[in-house]
């Protein structure tokens, strides 16, 4: 973080703060490598509460120059205008990624809207607080395409996913997550949204001990594929996706569709392309949903990928 790149980054949020948005978003994306010297930086806006994450250490006078520009932008008019109340500094390169509450008092929890829906977000007690701003074109697209279809949603996380088909009209959703905590705050996202529980089922187990639970409540319309890049002991993209996609076609009704989501920048589309052709050969490569533009990437393939298949086509 040199001066120069610490000045783009303060005129950045200075013109993002003066016209703040209505609902929770990305500020500003360093990891798209569209910003030189900020590569490892993002900052997020949790309507009225201003994230700032650092993926990497800085040197110790490049954190004491970021933080007194952080909190020049606390006290100009345009952080008086946005109605920013909070100012947050979570050190993501620290195993439990630290968290310094700059400006504002502590808060465990607050409530974002996206897309008129609202979700229950951790802040400072975890790395990720339960919601990915990137995926927002995916939950529309699903909240989209899920009317009156059995919707499986793996590796449900906070069941973001599930929210987006129950309020697009979806018959059922059910959501497997190795995570019961992440399974409640699903639950408490569907409350919030005033949803019919009767519609959601959460099972609280790992994925590969579980196939025959999960093909017991199928067939679905809509399998909705989201996994972590790595998770210990129980998941690793690189070996365990195929895994996932060999199932497929048993899990589908005759015409169903599959989300599958991927974000490690390691891997490009074709990797997910190239594996459900080889793996499952009855579904067929359909589209890749565009991104939010606040995620832009100086190359696609390292970004988010988000691939529609349909089976039967």
């Amino acid at each position: 973080m040199t001066p120069e790149a610490l000045t783009t980054l303060h005129q950045h949020l200075l013109t993002a703060l003066q016209t703040a948005p209505a609902e929770t978003r990305r500020l500003f994306h360093g990891r798209g490598r569209c910003w030189p010297g900020l590569e490892q930086l993002t900052v997020d806006w949790l309507q009225g509460v201003v994230l700032v994450s650092l993926f990497k250490e800085p040197e110790a006078e490049q954190l004491v120059a970021l933080k007194q520009l952080l909190q020049t932008i606390a006290l100009s008019p345009a952080w008086q205008a946005s109605g920013a109340h909070t100012l947050v500094l979570q050190h993501r390169y620290m195993l439990q990624s630290d968290t310094e509450w700059l400006v504002g008092e502590a808060i465990d929890e607050c409530t974002l809207t996206e897309g008129g829906l609202r979700y229950r977000v951790d802040l400072g007690r975890k790395q990720n607080n339960g919601l990915f701003l990137d995926m927002r074109y995916g939950r529309d697209w699903v909240k989209a395409n899920a009317g009156g279809k059995r919707v499986l949603n793996l590796f449900a996380y906070t069941c973001g996913f599930s929210v987006a088909a129950i309020e697009g009209g979806a018959q059922h959703v059910v959501n497997l997550d190795m995570s019961r905590a992440a399974l409640s705050r699903g639950r408490d996202n569907h409350r919030l949204n005033g949803h019919d529980m009767s519609k959601v089922t959460f099972l609280g187990h790992e994925l590969f001990k579980s196939w025959g639970k999960v093909k017991s409540t199928g067939p679905y319309d809509l399998v909705i594929i989201d996994p972590p890049s790595f998770q210990k002991g129980s998941f690793l993209l690189t070996k365990d996706y195929q895994r996932v996609v060999r199932r497929l076609p048993e899990l589908l009704s005759e015409n169903g569709t599959v989300l599958a989501c991927m974000n490690d920048p390691a891997l490009g589309s074709d990797f997910l392309i190239d594996g459900v052709t080889r793996d499952a050969p009855s579904l067929r490569f359909v589209q890749r949903l565009e991104n939010p533009p606040e995620f832009a990437d100086t190359d696609a393939e390292c970004s988010l990928k988000a691939l529609v298949f349909k089976q039967g086509v």
